[in-house]
Formats: C-alpha cells, structure tokens, sequence
C-alpha cells in the first residue's frame, strides 16, 4: 500500500521515529522502516527520521554495530511450529536513504554524522 501511495505522487515526505541511531546516522527502527526508505528514494521522496537525543548512541560506529531484537517464531506461526521464521522485531536503515534527523536541537544532516 506504501508503494502505491508514494507511486500515485500523493506523498510528499515520509518520517519514522527511532530507537537507535548509531555515529554514522544509520538508524534501527521498528521493522519495515528500511523498506519505506527506499520505496522514499526510489520515488523521489525525502525521508526524515525523528530523533529524540536520547536514542542518538555515538558509542556504537554504525548500524550493523546495532543487535537487533529477534522475536519468537510462534508470534507468527503458532498453528505451523514445523516452519522456519525470521521475526526480528527491528531493522536498520542505512544513513544514505536519510535526507535528515530532526530533533530537539534541531535538524541534522549527514555532515553532523561522520565524524
């Protein structure tokens, strides 16, 4: 549904919330966050994260730096326990596909990410 709206022109601009943002701006959120940056780039569309400072973790280098939460197969396929599932319960998306971070101090660009 994503792609057909961003598709038909009626989206302007897309923003997420985080949980995490790692020194190089890449950015953990809930899953499916990474597939509507790029459904974003690839439409043309910018892509803001918003980011309270808290979540920003200049301690960590980048987002494969970042574990991510896997959830249990039976949240999914309790009736099927014979099928093999990935369930993270996060995803990373990659500072490229970020036009900008907006927080309480302000918007940041990717120049205020690589250090």
């Amino acid at each position: 549904m994503a792609a057909a709206l961003m598709a038909s022109g009626r989206v302007s601009a897309v923003v997420a919330g985080c949980d995490r943002v790692a020194n190089n701006g890449d950015t953990a959120n809930k899953i499916g966050t990474y597939s509507l940056a790029v459904l974003a780039k690839y439409h043309g569309i910018p892509f803001y994260i918003g980011m309270p400072m808290s979540t920003l973790d200049r301690s960590c280098p980048t987002g494969a730096d970042i574990p991510i939460e896997e959830r249990p197969a039976k949240e999914l396929f309790s009736a099927l326990p014979d099928i093999g599932v990935w369930n993270p319960a996060f995803d990373v998306t990659p500072a490229e596909l970020i036009t900008a971070w907006v927080s309480e101090e302000g918007v940041w660009t990717k120049d205020q990410f690589w250090c």
